[in-house]
């Protein structure tokens, strides 16, 4: 029997670090373990710049990783500053070329705005099935550019199934694209467990003292770390505090945060001394490995979809302080597994870590609800079968009874 063909489009692919390749690589491995042939074509439009000015054909290269079919594509440069439509001309084109020689059964696009549009009008041109995943930052940030609208609504309304991994974020398309409605579906991520006890201990752990509070990923406009570091300034003027930051900031962004740092009362003089470390970018392992390290691990995103941090976290039987938004309100919501703030409020926050600063019992009882909660609600097995039925849907829609309504699995 021949394999179902799938070709996902996305922006990043392991070794690209993000949370969009991760999932893109976990969901790859699922398929391939049903029974699919996994096409990877990874492209972003910011790639269509050469650094160093240099000018280059467009080009299309292919490898295998493991058992996925990886095509990264790269636009031409052939001026200063490449329009935007010289970049998705030349990804339709290796989008279309890589068809050809495959003879895909459905197209999967992650992330609506950079990869949504051009493989949404490829399918629909070749009379195949697509799905589009919107993962957070497509619907609530990139939405509110004016260029982007009508590609987003054109892109939702043709897409054959969408797939969302929070509700806020099915409300924000289905404002958009009330068809939406009848043709999507809602899960969350999923994680593997993870062997805390098997990684090497970090390089910053000898420098950790009082109550550690970190956080973890790229920090960026979404995630809201100027709260926390109002947050736990405040706090720190009456627990011994640490503040650890797992990872960097966007280097687009800097400046800004060198200034929020500078202002915020937790480092002296520089960001190595004081209250607050950041240990700069590291591998995925290393900052896994300072989980265990952390009394309360705090997330105070304005929006985030579902992090894959959240989860680790949560793995790790991390005391978790979170906001109400997207998957991580939804998540934390019971109150079994962490904290619930609002996003944006310094104050809330920072009244939600000092309980579970002075409270040891209860970090324990929530760290324990979280490794629980994740474990058996948030397994593989559960995603792979969500995953399986969305493309059930797609590709023998005869078999699927039919519904009104949305359909949330």
């Amino acid at each position: 029997m021949t394999k179902p063909k799938v070709c996902i489009t996305t922006i990043e692919f392991p070794p690209d670090v993000g949370g969009v390749g991760e999932s893109v690589h976990r969901i790859a491995q699922m398929l391939i373990k049903s029974g699919y042939e996994v096409h990877v074509a990874v492209f972003r439009s910011k790639q269509r710049f050469a650094s160093d000015g240099s000018c280059r054909r467009a080009r299309c290269k292919t490898t295998q990783q493991g058992d996925v079919f990886v095509h990264r594509i790269r636009s031409a440069v052939r001026q200063p500053e490449p329009e935007i439509q010289d970049f998705f001309g030349d990804v339709y084109f290796y989008l279309k070329r890589l068809h050809q020689q495959y003879r895909f059964d459905l197209f999967h696009a992650f992330f609506l705005n950079e990869t949504g549009y051009v493989t949404t009008l490829l399918s629909k041109e070749h009379g195949l099935p697509v799905i589009n995943s919107i993962r957070g930052s497509d619907l609530h940030k990139n939405i509110f550019s004016p260029k982007f609208h009508a590609q987003t609504a054109w892109t939702l309304d043709n897409s054959d199934w969408t797939t969302f991994v929070s509700q806020d974020l099915l409300r924000r398309g289905a404002a958009i694209s009330p068809s939406v409605l009848l043709k999507s579906s809602v899960f969350l991520n999923s994680i593997a467990p993870i062997e805390f006890d098997h990684l090497t201990p970090p390089a910053l752990v000898s420098q950790l003292s009082g109550i550690v509070i970190g956080s973890s990923g790229r920090f960026r406009d979404k995630k809201g770390i100027e709260f926390l570091l109002d947050a736990c300034a405040e706090l720190s003027t009456e627990i011994e505090l640490t503040l650890l930051l797992i990872g960097d900031f966007v280097e687009k962004e800097k400046s800004y945060w060198e200034q929020e740092i500078q202002q915020s009362k937790l480092v002296d003089g520089s960001e190595t001394s004081g209250r607050l470390r950041i240990t700069g970018i590291v591998s995925r392992e290393e900052a896994l490995a300072y989980l265990p390290h952390l009394d309360i691990y705090a997330i105070p995103s304005l929006h985030d979809g579902c992090p894959n941090a959240l989860l680790e976290a949560m793995l790790a039987g991390c005391a978790i302080v979170g906001t109400n938004v997207d998957a991580i309100g939804e998540i934390l919501a019971d109150g079994t597994a962490g904290l619930v703030v609002e996003p944006g409020d310094s104050q809330q926050l920072a009244a939600a870590i000092r309980q579970l600063a002075v409270q040891p019992e209860l970090r324990q009882r929530l760290g324990a609800g979280a490794r629980q909660k994740v474990l058996q609600q948030l397994s593989p097995n559960i995603e792979q079968a969500n995953w399986l039925q969305t493309y059930q849907r797609v590709l023998q829609p005869e078999q699927i009874p039919q519904f009104n309504g949305m359909s949330v699995v």
